[in-house]
């Protein structure tokens, strides 16, 4: 979050509720469970770490708010995450962990496991894919919406995966 929040400041000096619009503006739907304190209190820890500096300003109705700004230290941090290359380094899922423990100890059907995950995961993507269809075309918002449509269809197809290992498996375990 705190890298997010310097490259929308590099943009201009901003409001905390000004940057908590535009955030939630490219994250459409997936920005509704955005906490509004949130952004305060990551604008409260750069400040503290010297990367954005903030002023009062006056809004005209009695009321002062803080203009945050990058620090020219906030500036290059902006510059080293745009130019970081990194994606997840792929790890056991705890839906994976948890299949495998209770396939062990005998706890459940892996399969019955499988439909439960898989019945989450269709419920999952068809709200994706509503939100997308409604979200207007080349929106940043879209594009983030894709992108979760094709990882769930990504996991249903692991799943599919899963379920043929397990259903050749003899006992299950």
């Amino acid at each position: 979050m705190q890298d997010v929040v310097l490259a929308l400041l590099a943009k201009e000096p901003s409001h905390g509720y000004q940057l908590r619009s535009r955030l939630r503006d490219a994250l459409g739907p997936l920005g509704e469970s955005l906490n509004d304190g949130q952004i305060y209190v990551t604008l409260t820890r750069l400040a503290k770490a010297g990367l954005v500096t903030w002023e009062p300003a006056g809004d005209g109705e009695g009321r002062d708010r803080k203009v945050y700004a990058l620090t020219s230290a906030g500036q290059q941090r902006v510059g080293e995450w745009l130019s970081e290359v990194a994606w997840p380094r792929p790890a056991p899922t705890d839906f994976h962990l948890k299949l495998s423990a209770a396939a062990a100890a005998r706890l459940a059907d892996p399969v019955a496991l499988i439909d439960a995950q898989r019945r989450e995961l269709l419920r999952r993507l068809r709200d994706a894919q509503r939100a997308a269809l409604a979200e207007p075309p080349g929106s940043p918002a879209e594009l983030l919406l894709e992108g979760q449509v094709l990882r769930l269809e990504a996991d249903l197809k692991w799943l599919d995966a899963c379920e043929q290992a397990w259903t050749t498996r003899g006992d299950r375990s």
